[in-house]
């Protein structure tokens, strides 16, 4: 029998209080036995499944995990689960609840996230900018300094970093992004990412992410027609964790219906008229997007780089340059049939699977003389990459 204890420094209910004192092997840390007196070996959860099996195989009797928080949120019941082993859970509070408890917060409307390393911090990252309430389970390579660091300067946030949540040096700091990537943190557990100048809706009936849009593809007033917009979405397939640019965005009627979808969005205008009309939509309909207001390509240089790009105006060296950071989806809407070859070519020189589509869409309308009609509207031609050999 395996039993899952969790702990969050407060006294242990007389059940796992049992459960321990009955254990022929305790896993957790060697502190546990001075502090419960403890008759059975304690040995470490670096190989955790592996001391398991080894212990059970030897019919070594009744074991116990101890472990922080709540086992069953990002915890080790999962692993053991999947390992085919179903164990007695025993919960604490998890690290979040804690979290949003000392900082005197609500919780149910923010979003979780527990990186499973470095390679991560850039998804958790987008999940920040995109996302106005987000917890962060620390792990090595993904702190207050790392997301600190990636987030400035396009998006101001707050970071409250709490560190030893349930030990004896607890403690909750609010600190400015530029404070939090040179301070020195001891054993930070959770970092709560807050956007300061959102202001909370009204109570939902789900926790977390909160439901898609009820409608896309709208009608925002952009040259792009909303059939035409369907597709350009279902190719760039924006979601949460994802960033993505729209370049030559004009009014951002590609980059708002990102944003509503969830994902991460930088959007890049020259013109200062689209700009403003861009800025006009994104508060109408409350979303987050990043603007860069430059010409590119060298106003992509200092962005980071996306999981997909939208080019809704430019020339080929824009779309080139947008190649050149390494999409998993590349879309560009083409004026002309003409210029279509030399889009293909030029993707295609730089690693990427490229087809081009020509949309147009012809909708029912009421002749004068009461039957109807269609009327078509200009065609579209629209070109879509993906790399050749995915990384």
């Amino acid at each position: 029998m395996i039993t899952v204890v969790g702990w969050d420094g407060s006294e242990l209910s007389a059940k796992a209080i049992d459960r321990l004192h009955a254990a022929a092997l305790v896993v957790g840390s060697q502190s546990l036995a001075g502090r419960f007196g403890l008759a059975a070996p304690v040995v470490p959860g670096d190989a955790l499944l592996e001391t398991l099996d080894r212990h059970t195989g030897e019919g070594g009797g009744p074991a116990v995990v101890v472990t922080e928080g709540d086992p069953g949120f990002f915890g080790v019941v999962r692993a053991l689960r999947g390992h085919g082993l179903e164990p007695e859970v025993l919960p604490a509070t998890s690290l979040v609840t804690r979290a949003f408890a000392c900082a005197g917060l609500n919780w149910e409307d923010a979003l979780v996230v527990a990186p499973a390393g470095p390679r991560q911090l850039d998804r958790v990252v987008n999940a920040c900018r995109a996302h106005p309430k987000v917890a962060v389970l620390v792990t090595p390579g993904v702190g207050p300094a790392e997301i600190a660091r990636e987030l400035a300067p396009t998006t101001p946030r707050s970071l409250l970093v709490c560190e030893d949540l349930g030990g004896p040096d607890q403690r909750v700091t609010h600190s400015r992004m530029g404070e939090a990537t040179t301070r020195p943190w001891k054993d930070p557990d959770v970092v709560l990412v807050l956007d300061p100048l959102h202001r909370a809706g009204p109570p939902g009936w789900v926790a977390g992410a909160q439901p898609g849009p009820a409608e896309w593809a709208l009608p925002l007033g952009g040259p792009l027609p909303p059939e035409v917009k369907a597709y350009i979405l279902a190719k760039l397939g924006p979601r949460l964790g994802d960033l993505v640019w729209d370049v030559g965005a004009g009014s951002g009627e590609i980059a708002v219906e990102c944003a509503r979808l969830g994902a991460a969005v930088m959007a890049v205008e020259r013109d200062e008229e689209s700009c403003a009309r861009l800025r006009s939509t994104v508060l109408a309909h409350g979303v987050k997007v990043a603007l860069t207001r430059g010409q590119a390509p060298p106003a992509l240089e200092p962005l980071p780089d996306p999981d997909a790009v939208f080019v809704g105006g430019g020339g080929i060296d824009v779309i080139v340059a947008c190649a050149a950071r390494r999409p998993r989806s590349l879309v560009c809407a083409v004026r002309t049939l003409e210029r279509v070859p030399a889009v293909l070519d030029r993707l295609r020189e730089h690693g990427y699977r490229a087809e081009g589509t020509q949309i147009l869409a012809s909708k029912l309308t009421v002749l004068p003389d009461g039957s109807h009609g269609l009327a078509a509207s200009d065609p579209v031609f629209v070109v879509h990459a993906v790399p050749a050999y995915p990384a």
